[in-house]
């Protein structure tokens, strides 16, 4: 394993760590409507990749320079995941189109059997599936979901919202000679994007001083700072560990509001707690090997 893959995962790891503030920072976001939230939040994500481009030294002008596959791909998982994102929580129950909606990491470790000198193994599977348990009492929360074809179109765009984002990871994985400050581009087109959207479904609403750091805090973590560190972590580090990985972001999340006080720990988290963490264990049961190969010969 070279430094590159372990920093990879490592980084992998910080940015679902950063996922976890998500909810928090929503909260406090208070009645700042969705898509004016992302236009602020990628104009924020936008100037962080500019800063990178100044500290390597690079002009803007080589932006330009990246292929226009890339941008497609990248506005596609940035813009297209969280369109049909909103879109489905204001067409579903927000129970049944975040359940719909965690099933990304599982399509992420199940596409990346496709990609080239990558094996999907037993315990891969195994840990995923359960850690999306996890992912389930978690969402539930000792409630129940029935699926009413009412509400298919939500459940459509949260499934459509899973696989953008799953493939988007996985494909992002074949794009290694793609430079991570091309994420800047995808974040300055997703800004226009979002601010279109805003204009067309949405009514302008002006932040007040929390809800307006909630979005900076939001755009320099979760929803902006964090897409910098995925690309990277998804091209050079062990993809299918990452996607078992990311089930932790909703836990996280949860203990989160729990320790600010917004909400109260449950028996279904503390279940969900369980399941994550033993699913993510098992599926990173290889690499954890290795980690205690080190360890014992150090």
């Amino acid at each position: 394993m070279n430094i590159e893959h372990t920093k990879g995962n490592i980084l992998g790891l910080i940015t679902i760590l950063l996922w976890s503030s998500l909810a928090l920072f929503t909260v406090y976001s208070g009645s700042i409507p969705a898509f004016e939230l992302l236009s602020i939040s990628f104009f924020i994500a936008s100037f962080i990749g500019l800063l990178m481009l100044k500290k390597q030294k690079r002009k803007v002008k080589e932006l330009f320079k990246i292929p226009i596959k890339a941008y497609i791909i990248g506005v596609f998982g940035l813009f297209g995941y969280h369109f049909f994102y909103f879109l489905a929580i204001k067409n579903a129950p927000a129970v049944e189109a975040n359940l719909i909606n965690y099933l990304w990491p599982l399509l992420i470790v199940l596409f990346s059997a496709f990609l080239p000198n990558e094996k999907l193994k037993w315990y891969h599977i195994l840990g995923t599936l359960i850690a999306l348990i996890g992912a389930i009492l978690l969402v539930l929360k000792g409630g129940s979901f029935e699926f009413e074809i009412k509400y298919l179109a939500g459940y459509l765009f949260a499934l459509f919202a899973a696989i953008i984002w799953s493939s988007y990871s996985v494909i992002s994985k074949t794009l290694k000679h793609v430079p991570t400050f091309a994420v800047t581009g995808f974040c300055i087109l997703t800004a226009v994007f979002s601010l279109i959207a805003h204009l067309i479904f949405e009514t302008t609403v002006i932040p007040s001083s929390t809800e307006l750091f909630a979005a900076i805090m939001l755009g320099l973590g979760p929803v902006g700072g964090a897409f910098y560190l995925w690309d990277f972590a998804l091209k050079n580090g062990d993809i299918k560990i990452l996607g078992s990985l990311s089930y932790l972001a909703p836990l996280l999340s949860t203990l989160i509001l729990v320790i600010m006080g917004v909400a109260s720990m449950s028996i279904y988290i503390s279940l969900a707690c369980l399941f994550i963490i033993l699913g993510s264990l098992i599926s990173s049961k290889e690499y954890l090997k290795l980690i205690k190969g080190i360890f014992i010969k150090s």
